[in-house]
């Protein structure tokens, strides 16, 4: 940020804060990105299209900052709780596309989903975060992940509506 670590004290209370800012950022273009998935013709389609432009992004030079931020919440368990509210936050967006696309009301998708959209949750930041140096083979990996990502998704609904 060009700036020294003293300055950002000024702005903001503690390391927690940064990083509540940082997710509350995150948070609001993830929603952005949801909310073109849901008025999309075909949800489920736009929303394999957009984890695959996410894999492709990768941390996009935030992997620094974000292996801080978890080492950090490693010790700081206000910082774990803000994290754990951007996860909880993306896995009820998946849930909420997934039910719109099997007719599940937004109450009762996530407890329908919840499991389903968590593991995608965690294979797209376990991509997206890897430290494995690209490769040739890096097009190889997203395609194997998309057709996971594709499978639990086909699983996630042909699951009983009463579950």
């Amino acid at each position: 940020a060009g700036m020294s670590a003293g300055n950002f004290y000024r702005y903001f209370p503690s390391k927690a804060a940064i990083v509540e800012a940082l997710i509350a950022r995150d948070l609001a273009e993830v929603e952005e990105h949801f909310r073109a998935i849901a008025a999309s013709p075909d949800p489920l389609a736009a929303l394999k299209a957009g984890l695959r432009e996410t894999l492709t992004e990768k941390c996009e030079g935030d992997d620094t900052l974000w292996a801080e931020i978890a080492a950090t919440a490693a010790r700081k368990p206000e910082v774990a709780a803000i994290l754990a509210t951007m996860e909880q936050g993306i896995t009820r967006r998946v849930s909420h596309v997934i039910g719109l696309v099997s007719g599940v009301p937004e109450a009762e998708a996530e407890r329908i989903y919840g499991t389903h959209s968590r593991l995608l949750f965690i294979i797209i930041h376990g991509v997206m975060c890897s430290r494995l140096p690209d490769t040739s083979r890096e097009g190889a990996l997203i395609d194997l992940v998309m057709r996971t990502i594709e499978h639990v998704i086909d699983d996630a609904l042909a699951e009983p509506k009463d579950h």
